[in-house]
């Protein structure tokens, strides 16, 4: 295969280089959201929370759409600018308001626009940073529905039907759980009545007995049978209230034990998924409602206790139901009030760097980091009165057992209030915006002889805090999942292999020690992982047969990517592979980080096949019409490069040519699909040509990237250097052009002669003097 070489060629004319324009569909995306099933929903609320809440995003939706965030989340003074002019529009807002007379939406809108002053006055690229990732979110919570969509409708139905069967279960449960509350707290109200009645007609029968005339012996016989009877149904109703509350905890235990074992199993494992690309989580709000009602269910129980309690101290016998089993049901009960609100204590969002939201759980030395803690229990006397405090690394054994693990210290403000005001939501939750953290230096140099590397070693971040209420003090305590935490950007790559590697298989997070015998992971596990690692960040995946030119490079070319295949961790993130000198993790992330800059609308639309091997490229293309081409990954530049690969026809077999790959250096000059317009081939003798004419299969060149090339300017005249802005000098523009042997390209009769218009349309882009040069250069050498 001719690998041609590249030559930048000036030519008059230049063209700016077009930057994507804002989409101008108004509402549309705001729209199409609310239009959505409730599960998809949940994940919009997700998306949104005190530091940009979702009214802002209601009432400037169309707004907010039109912006372009994604540059202004890289450049300080668009941020600026559009930080100050998104508080315009809330001013504007406010007006609307006012004249509508609307009080409590002029009160809120103030206290929108007083938030993101606090919050990003000083720091415009975080707000932005932020808006273009809730943007992005929607998109493809937008594109997860209509996937959703087009999926088998069985298979579909199936599992929503499955799941909605499953929430109706849970949701019956619980509710069982409350209206058993109701009934025991009637029939203690009941049995409170019956006891005062025989209360009374005891002290009513002795008070005549003293009496001076009495009562006779025959009344006094019948009374006492009534009193009898009144006994007997009071000890039945005692044993009946004892009994329901027996039950209502057995039932409680049941229900519980889903909630804390399942569901929030569950949720956790979703959560872990989604922190390295996968599909967004759930709202946790349905769970907090499930949490709260069981919650509120057992303290009503402590009361009902407490009120039986009561009811022994007036009136007790042997054997007494209430004195035989009180202890046993304050003890159960106080035991699943403490397992509940213990389990209900979550890290809502897991830590991240606001600089990297895509890349969370990997934090950096001096930069700050936010991580925001959730009670499931929202009970209003709760409110104001749980005192967060965050540490790092209790308790980790890892500290002392495994050689020159570090040690960090935590900067920054590190215990918060649990509240409801603070998130928009009105959940309890304490939100930490501010740490930092810092290695602690040991006396003399560090030593580098342990067995982790720094991005293998895993930290974790624990928060305590107490619950105390009279009579019951409870500890509560959870933990982040483990952290990687680096000390040059440069690291970043490396940590974010960790994370995933340790999200992907396991699920315990204090198993800080995994990367001292780190599992093997099965292809079809890491085939899924990598096609989020581009979903996550674009809106297309990798296809099956991109993955299958991945798994083979992993496993070898005779495993034709099995589903079963055994991959190591130092084959995916520490080997060279193959005859590279680089990882294969490495050359992932130099390809994504090339698509996020210069390639993202080509990537999206289905433009570049990526990944593909030289000898599946020629089998795809020597059936094809001359000039097809098609856009593959360089697999040997480890910062990511790109490159194209064509198909010329001869009269013995097809020439397939493909040019020296392009990197972000070059791509940062031109844009792609303007490289691929212009590029010319040149050969002794001959006129420079585009060869490439369709994207394969058979998509006409200009169809296919014509909407991304630069819109020209219009042109001075050649020589009319006075005008306004002349500046002496004729503009430029960058082409690709590459020296290839004419043996190497079509017969000379298809390139020669040209029409008069053709050949000035090539001196307008190609002057005679390059031309010229580039042929003196090419057989000179």
């Amino acid at each position: 295969m001719a690998a041609a070489r590249r030559l930048f060629v000036g030519a008059g004319g230049g063209r700016e280089r077009s930057r994507g324009a804002a989409s101008s569909d108004g509402m549309t995306q705001w729209y199409q959201l609310q239009q959505l099933d409730s599960k998809f929903l949940e994940q919009v609320h997700q998306l949104y929370d005190d530091s940009f809440p979702m009214e802002i995003r209601q009432y400037l939706a169309q707004w907010l759409e039109n912006q372009d965030w994604e540059h202004a989340a890289n450049n300080v003074s668009f941020a600026t600018v559009l930080f100050h002019d998104l508080l315009s529009q809330l001013d504007d807002q406010f007006s609307r308001f006012l004249i509508e007379n609307n009080f409590l939406l002029q009160h809120n809108i103030r206290k929108s626009k007083r938030n993101l002053q606090d919050n990003f006055q000083e720091d415009p690229i975080h707000m932005a940073m932020i808006i273009y990732n809730c943007l992005k979110e929607e998109r493809k919570i937008l594109n997860s529905a209509q996937l959703s969509n087009q999926m088998e409708v069985g298979s579909v139905q199936n599992t929503v039907i499955g799941m909605l069967d499953k929430q109706k279960e849970l949701d019956t449960k619980v509710k069982a759980v409350k209206n058993s509350v109701i009934d025991v707290e009637q029939d203690i109200k009941t049995l409170e009545d019956v006891q005062d009645e025989y209360d009374f007609k005891c002290k009513t029968l002795q008070n005549r007995e003293h009496e001076p005339n009495g009562v006779s012996q025959e009344e006094y016989k019948k009374e006492q049978m009534n009193l009898k009877k009144m006994f007997l149904l009071l000890d039945i109703k005692r044993k009946e209230v004892v009994n329901k509350i027996i039950q209502l905890l057995n039932t409680t235990e049941h229900t519980q034990s889903a909630l804390i074992n399942e569901e929030l199993v569950e949720w956790k494992h979703r959560q872990q998924t989604a922190c390295i690309g996968g599909p967004p989580n759930a709202c946790l709000d349905q769970l907090q409602n499930w949490f709260t009602i069981v919650a509120e269910s057992l303290q009503q129980v402590r009361q009902q206790l407490k009120k039986l309690e009561e009811l022994e101290q007036k009136l007790t016998y042997d054997p007494d139901p209430i004195t035989k089993n009180k202890q046993v049901l304050q003890d159960r009960t106080h035991s699943l009030f403490k397992q509940l609100i213990q389990s209900s204590f979550v890290v809502e969002r897991q830590p991240c760097m606001p600089t990297h939201p895509q890349r969370p759980l990997v934090l950096k030395t001096g930069v700050q980091f936010t991580v925001k803690l959730r009670l499931l229990v929202k009970l209003q006397e709760l409110n104001y009165n749980l005192k967060v405090k965050v540490l790092f690394d209790k308790d980790v054994s890892e500290k002392n057992s495994v050689k020159g693990f570090r040690k960090f210290n935590i900067l920054g403000t590190n215990t918060k209030v649990m509240n409801m005001e603070e998130s928009t939501n009105g959940s309890l939750a304490a939100e930490f915006r501010h740490l930092q953290l810092k290695e602690q230096k040991n006396a003399g140099s560090r030593t580098n002889e342990g067995p982790l590397i720094v991005t293998e070693e895993l930290h974790s971040l624990s928060f305590e805090t107490q619950l105390c209420q009279p009579g019951l003090v409870i500890d509560l305590e959870t933990t982040s999942l483990p952290i990687v935490v680096i000390s040059n950007v440069s690291q970043l790559p490396s940590g974010w292999a960790s994370i995933l590697w340790f999200n992907m298989l396991s699920t315990d997070p204090k198993n800080l020690s995994f990367f001292l015998n780190p599992p093997y992971a099965k292809w079809s596990k890491l085939s899924e992982v990598l096609s989020w690692q581009f979903s996550s960040v674009t809106k297309r995946g990798l296809n099956a047969d991109q993955l299958s030119m991945l798994g083979e490079k992993l496993l070898g070319p005779t495993s034709g990517g099995s589903h079963d295949g055994l991959i190591p961790w130092t084959r995916f993130c520490k080997e060279n592979i193959n005859d590279k000198n680089f990882p294969f993790w490495l050359w992932i992330e130099g390809i994504l980080e090339l698509i996020k800059k210069h390639l993202l609308c080509l990537w999206n639309d289905g433009c570049i096949m990526g990944f593909i091997s030289k000898e599946k490229e020629r089998a795809l293309l020597k059936d094809q019409s001359p000039g097809t081409f098609l856009l593959r990954f360089s697999e040997s530049s480890r910062e990511g490069a790109i490159t194209f690969t064509w198909v010329e026809g001869s009269q013995n077999e097809p020439q397939f040519h493909s040019v020296e790959p392009y990197t972000k250096k070059e791509l940062s000059a031109v844009t792609f699909p303007d490289i691929i317009r212009n590029y010319k081939v040149m050969a002794a003798e001959n006129i420079p040509e585009n060869p490439l004419r369709f994207l394969y299969p058979d998509i006409p060149k200009d169809n296919a990237f014509g909407k991304y090339y630069s819109r020209p300017k219009e042109a001075p005249e050649p020589m009319d250097l006075d005008g306004p802005k002349g500046n002496g000098y004729i503009k430029t523009e960058l082409i690709s052009v590459s020296e290839v042997h004419p043996s190497r390209l079509q017969s000379p009769e298809n390139l020669l002669p040209m029409s008069p218009e053709e050949f000035d349309e090539v001196s307008r882009m190609v002057g005679p003097a390059e031309i010229d040069t580039v042929m003196c250069s090419a057989y000179s050498t």
